[in-house]
């Protein structure tokens, strides 16, 4: 194991280990791992390893030594030759990370996250999260044997807690300023040695490096021209694009892609910036949008997605609630079952090609961040058909309403 340092992300400030707050005590932004400069893809069958077994070199500051893993990773790239041909596209591509062990992309950063924890000495973990982070922490918590808090806004659905609460986890409905909780927690995990592997820690970020080094095996290490990424906190695609990168500066891949981040028009902080052509964010006051799961008025990560994105060339999107709906149906017509805030990777796709930025040569990575599962009260936004009939009526009734 050896020692990486962590920068910061906007001023370069360098650091041995983790602040208190996991930000820079210089200028406030986010830090984080310097890149690995040398590496390779291990030898040997994916189907036999675990995900930081195969890309170890990419983690030289994490001893694997403690075997928890859930078999995150390894997820399909979904090819759909039809539809890259309506958008005028040479391929469409959905990188499917429902097939997570909690059902979401959350896991690739949680299994980093927990493992600096064990190898920092840390007994307990923790979380602020309302969806999928916290799930996921909850669910490695336990695999891991580690004493483990979720910290929740106070009243939300039933449908979101009790698939946390299962795992065992200390699950707290907090009261108050939900906007404040998350540096709250960072300060209450350091006075009662707990890590809280938030949404934009160092070592959650990057462990959603291995999204982008599975794209470019899966893709025969031809980069994509563009990766579109649900983003809320920022930390995902902050990880997807250090993924790229590192395997571009070691001339793995050929080119980088452009990275997307697509948000939700009720509450797109990054967006609103990128449009007005802004380097800072502003908080969103009434955030509103079915897309629950990336409804992040104040993104801890917002300005330095927009520092990526500048410096990659990419793009930030805004789509609205009725586009992220039909997006959500048109993927259940692929056998793609996800919750609203991943359809907004198609919807993403359906700007694009309206407003004719994508070239026939192009191909697309669509991030399906989580399950549908997730959030089935959006079912009750679609105009689903059920039908009944009785026992002895069914043949005729079949014959019916196939024609």
């Amino acid at each position: 194991m050896n020692k990486e340092k962590l920068v910061c992300t906007n001023c370069g400030e360098s650091y041995d280990k983790e602040t208190k707050n996991f930000r820079c005590d210089k200028c406030g932004e986010p830090i984080e791992l310097e890149e690995v400069k040398e590496g390779k893809i291990s030898d040997g069958n994916p189907l036999g390893q675990t995900l930081l077994e195969r890309y170890k070199d990419f983690y030289p500051s994490l001893s694997t030594e403690n075997n928890f893993s859930l078999n995150e990773g390894f997820t399909s790239l979904v090819s759909v030759d039809d539809m890259a041909k309506e958008y005028g596209i040479s391929g469409l591509f959905f990188k499917n990370e429902t097939q997570n062990p909690t059902w979401s992309f959350k896991d690739r950063g949680t299994v980093t996250g927990v493992l600096r924890a064990m190898n920092l000495g840390y007994k307990k973990i923790g979380t602020v999260s309302t969806g999928n982070m916290a799930t996921s922490v909850a669910a490695y918590g336990a695999r891991a044997g580690l004493d483990t808090y979720i910290l929740v806004k106070k009243g939300i659905a039933e449908e979101k807690l009790k698939p946390i609460a299962i795992y065992g986890a200390k699950l707290i409905e907090v009261e108050g300023d939900y906007s404040k909780l998350y540096d709250e927690s960072l300060a209450i995990g350091h006075e009662n040695d707990i890590y809280f592997i938030n949404s934009d820690v160092p070592y959650r970020v990057e462990g959603y490096k291995t999204m982008a080094f599975e794209i470019c095996e899966q893709l025969g290490f031809e980069a994509p021209d563009y990766v579109i990424v649900p983003t809320s906190a920022g930390g995902d695609i902050r990880g997807i694009e250090k993924g790229f990168r590192e395997f571009y500066k070691l001339g793995l891949i050929d080119k980088l892609p452009k990275m997307v981040a697509v948000q939700a028009s009720g509450c797109s902080p990054i967006y609103n910036a990128f449009r007005e052509g802004k380097l800072e964010i502003s908080r969103v006051a009434d955030p509103e949008t079915i897309a629950h799961a990336i409804e992040n008025p104040y993104p801890p990560s917002g300005n330095q997605v927009l520092r990526m994105l500048k410096k990659n060339g990419g793009l930030a999107l805004g789509v609205d609630d009725v586009d992220i709906l039909k997006s959500q149906k048109k993927l259940a017509s692929l056998g793609l079952f996800v919750q609203p805030a991943s359809a907004t990777s198609l919807a993403a796709v359906e700007k694009l090609y309206k407003e004719k930025l994508l070239k026939e040569s192009d191909n697309v990575v669509c991030v399906l961040t989580g399950s549908g599962l997730k959030y089935t009260a959006a079912l009750d936004e679609h105009d689903l058909d059920v039908y009944t009939c009785k026992l002895e009526e069914l043949n005729d009734f079949i014959k019916k309403v196939g024609n």
